[in-house]
């Protein structure tokens, strides 16, 4: 068995997760690695984004660690055949329906935020995205043609009551090895489905994890909260294309998305999918200018989460810690290290 699978991918992809090979064969040499095309290279190559093998592979691996897919070049391309096509097949075959997306600033980095020092210095919070079901997935969905000129589009939000108890469970578990407590972001002003997510996250609460403190939030409220007062958030659980938002807005105030990793968790003792945040940055692909430490600590994540290695984790993750405190600094952190540099530094920290 493969421990981590690597798949590169697009733009940025295969510089940054270059990296996380020369660390972890440098932290981890006894893990075996395993690579494969995925995305839009992979659909250049053999006309689809995600080959039968390549996910054979993932499926197989203990691990699987993603750069980042798609560009421009693709755009054109039939829906199902898009690199994010290929992503979003990923997920679902994977099973992976607990998007685990920490918000972080580390200390060197509290002035690289957009917010003021004091409002995310010591900031950390973990948003937890319901990743295999809600808009994302829902039938039906289609462009019609209508009666006498003009469109309609139909995308379906639709969720049940085991896919909203299973993420909620992880982000109840979750908040009681942290500070205990659960912000469940929805709509249920306006949507139904946001009525039936407050209803399965409040029953649950009840049955299972009173011990636990939870508040409901508005989604657009989480937002506003989120640039206002990040600090009082511990671990916030919404669905696929809220969690796809706030944690976009959570991940800047950290100084930059080139910082934030995530991990993709299914069942117990079924293979993470790990993957930094950021996307595939055409306009810097192959400049050696991407900010590789988001990569990495998907690398830590897979650590801690998958790989059964707690302690390697812990090293890694303080090796990123001493490599900014020393002043490495890529272009997005306000500095000029190429991405092979930042690596350069993490070794140099382990």
């Amino acid at each position: 068995m493969t421990d981590l699978l690597l798949l590169p991918g697009d733009g940025i992809g295969p510089e940054v997760t270059r990296q996380v090979r020369r660390v972890a064969e440098a932290l981890t040499p006894d893990l075996t690695l395993d690579e494969r095309l995925f995305g839009g290279i992979s659909y250049d190559t053999h006309g689809v984004p995600l080959t039968d093998e390549a996910l054979a592979a993932a499926k197989s691996a203990r691990a699987v660690l993603m750069g980042a897919v798609g560009g421009p070049q693709w755009a054109d391309a039939p829906r199902d055949k898009r690199p994010e096509a290929g992503l979003l097949k990923l997920r679902a075959e994977m099973q992976v329906f607990a998007n685990l997306r920490p918000a972080l600033c580390f200390q060197p980095l509290a002035d690289a935020s957009s917010l003021k020092r004091e409002l995310v210095e010591g900031l950390d919070f973990m948003i937890v995205r319901e990743l295999t079901g809600g808009i994302y997935f829902g039938e039906p969905r289609y462009i019609e043609d209508l009666p006498g000129g003009g469109q309609r589009a139909v995308d379906t939000q639709v969720y049940t009551t085991a896919e909203i108890e299973r993420v909620a469970r992880v982000a109840f578990e979750l908040a009681r090895g942290r500070r205990n407590k659960v912000h469940s972001a929805e709509k249920s002003n306006v949507m139904d489905s946001g009525l039936l997510w407050r209803r399965v996250v409040t029953d649950l609460h009840q049955r299972e994890y009173a011990d636990v403190q939870l508040e409901h939030i508005l989604a657009d409220n989480a937002a506003m909260q989120i640039v206002k007062n990040p600090k009082q958030f511990d671990v916030m659980v919404t669905d696929n294309l809220f969690g796809d938002i706030l944690s976009d807005a959570a991940a800047q105030l950290t100084g930059s998305l080139g910082m934030l990793p995530s991990a993709a968790l299914g069942v117990a003792g079924a293979p993470g999918l790990y993957e930094p945040i950021h996307g595939s940055a055409p306009d810097i692909a192959g400049q050696n200018l991407a900010n590789p430490l988001a990569a990495i600590l998907s690398f830590e994540m897979a650590l801690r989460w998958s790989l059964g290695r707690p302690a390697d984790a812990d090293r890694l993750f303080a090796a990123v810690e001493k490599a900014l405190e020393s002043g490495a600094r890529t272009r997005d952190l306000g500095g000029a290290l190429t991405t092979d540099q930042m690596g350069d530094a993490v070794l140099k920290a382990l």
